[in-house]
């Protein structure tokens, strides 16, 4: 099997039994991870990569995906609030191809605008500090790009 950029209506019926998805939050500094449950309903936060190395930081994300049988991966997609692509989309496109070098894995690219805000305000609201939040606003915005992605999936199931 060769590495593809499906969309989610093509990745759904591929998804095996009790098989998870990742959710991945891929920032310049910092690569947050959420992982859904077996049932594909939820998404938890998972861990926060420190970027170092194109090499060391797939090396984790392959770890972590080999470890919860993960059978593909959602990457938030940082489209301009216009729809339009800029320059993080396409470091995104590029971290994703090379990735697709070493996994046979598919991913899913999901519209990420908003999240990190959403989830900045969600932790304000529970009175998270500075401090607290900046630990983990990464993960905590993987859960909430993979969440919206698990929504989207329950909603295909249920209309096929």
């Amino acid at each position: 099997m060769t590495f593809e950029i499906l969309d989610l209506a093509e990745l759904a019926p591929r998804i095996g039994a009790k098989q998870r998805l990742i959710g991945v939050d891929l920032g310049t500094k910092t690569i947050g991870l959420a992982l859904s449950d077996v049932e594909r309903s939820i998404a938890t936060p998972l861990e926060t990569i420190r970027r170092t190395k194109f090499t060391k930081d797939a090396e984790r994300l392959n770890e972590l995906t080999e470890k919860f049988d993960v059978a593909a991966l959602v990457i938030g997609l940082p489209l301009n609030m216009d729809g339009s692509e800029g320059p993080r989309v396409q470091a995104t496109r590029a971290f994703v191809r090379n990735f697709g070098a070493l996994t046979a894995r598919p991913c899913v690219f999901w519209d990420e605008r908003l999240s990190t805000a959403a989830v900045t305000r969600s932790l304000i609201l529970q009175d998270a500090s500075r401090a607290k939040r900046a630990e983990v606003i990464d993960r905590m915005a993987a859960a909430y790009i993979l969440q919206g992605a698990l929504d989207r999936l329950r909603w295909l199931k249920a209309s096929a």
